[in-house]
């Protein structure tokens, strides 16, 4: 009779989950996760912004006065209660104006921004691609442009074509592409350097799947740092534009134009030009923390994957492209 023996245990592959599935987050769950692997100031910022995006996305429904209502026996009055933060010295609802104003504000230099980004990404990675004389060009117009400020082209750009939301955005436009190329010109030609990007190349990929396939998605993270650090700038420089009349025009607003017309009575009613002037520093705050954060989290992740010497891990360079971009 043959003896019975017990089977030999059972090995688990090293790769195989043990135990029951864990349980997958939603949405509501990933975001709150995400928010807290970062740095400090990123959950900051967004908080801010979010705080800064609800307030003028529902002032249409939750402004308490209209904006351009004149009450002239109420003028350069104190906070109270059917005026919260008081009237400016024409009777008119200073949270209102806030409020419609940051609308204006935020969406020119949101504007602005996505087209400076969108064509400084592609006019850097093409240069980094292509090299030689795409390169020398590219190149040679953001030493150019760099050379004048915002309010400088602004200038030049009214007094041939005159007022109005579409040459305040071209000003915006025309100066403010040029730290992204740079960005993206020294993060492309670090990607091209890479395996994936050799074999996509040997396997004969064409150049413009490899650039919007390899290059440009692995290189936006930096540029998503660097877009939220240069909205802040664009959002000074359109309230500096419209403190020196170039920008909205009556009887339209935004924080520029009100500290303008706050100028003259800063001694009566110091609140008419603290209020807008504190707004455009909140919203600048908000998202230059959320770029810090962002680059921080990018910047700790590179030294500890460096200092561990996980195969892959990139070389250390002097500097990052980020800074440099950032220095434009």
């Amino acid at each position: 009779m043959p003896s019975l023996t017990a089977p030999p245990p059972t090995t688990r592959e090293p790769w195989r989950r043990v135990g029951p599935p864990s349980h997958r987050p939603n949405i509501f769950e990933s975001l709150v996760r995400g928010i807290g692997g970062r740095h400090w100031t990123f959950a900051l910022g967004v908080a801010m912004l979010a705080l800064f995006l609800l307030v003028l996305v529902l002032t249409p429904w939750i402004a308490p006065h209209d904006p351009a209502i004149q009450d002239l026996g109420n003028r350069l009055a104190g906070p109270s209660a059917e005026h919260w933060l008081g009237t400016d010295h024409m009777g008119r609802d200073v949270l209102s104006r806030l409020m419609w104003g940051g609308r204006f504000s935020v969406t020119i230099a949101g504007i602005t921004l996505a087209i400076c980004a969108v064509s400084g990404v592609i006019l850097g990675a093409l240069a980094a691609r292509r090299g030689g004389w795409v390169d020398e060009l590219v190149m040679r117009a953001v030493d150019v442009l760099v050379c004048f400020p915002d309010v400088v082209v602004a200038l030049f750009l009214i007094a041939l074509f005159g007022t109005g939301y579409g040459t305040l955005i071209a000003a915006l436009t025309i100066a403010g592409w040029t730290p992204f190329a740079r960005l993206m010109r020294g993060l492309a030609l670090e990607i091209n350097a890479k395996d994936y990007v050799e074999a996509a190349e040997v396997l004969g990929s064409p150049k413009w799947f490899i650039l919007f396939r390899h290059v440009i998605p692995n290189a936006l993270p930096p540029v998503a740092a660097m877009s939220f650090l240069r909205f802040g700038h664009k959002l000074i420089t359109v309230g500096a534009l419209s403190y020196l009349g170039l920008g909205v025009q009556p009887p339209d607003s935004d924080w520029g134009a009100m500290l303008l017309d706050a100028q003259p009575y800063m001694e009566r009613a110091p609140w008419v030009g603290i209020l807008p002037g504190a707004a455009i520093f909140l919203a600048a705050l908000s998202v230059t923390l959320i770029g810090q954060g962002l680059d921080k989290k990018k910047k700790s992740r590179r030294r500890r994957s460096v200092a561990s010497g996980a195969p892959g891990a990139p070389t250390p360079v002097h500097g990052s492209a980020l800074d440099e971009g950032e220095a434009l």
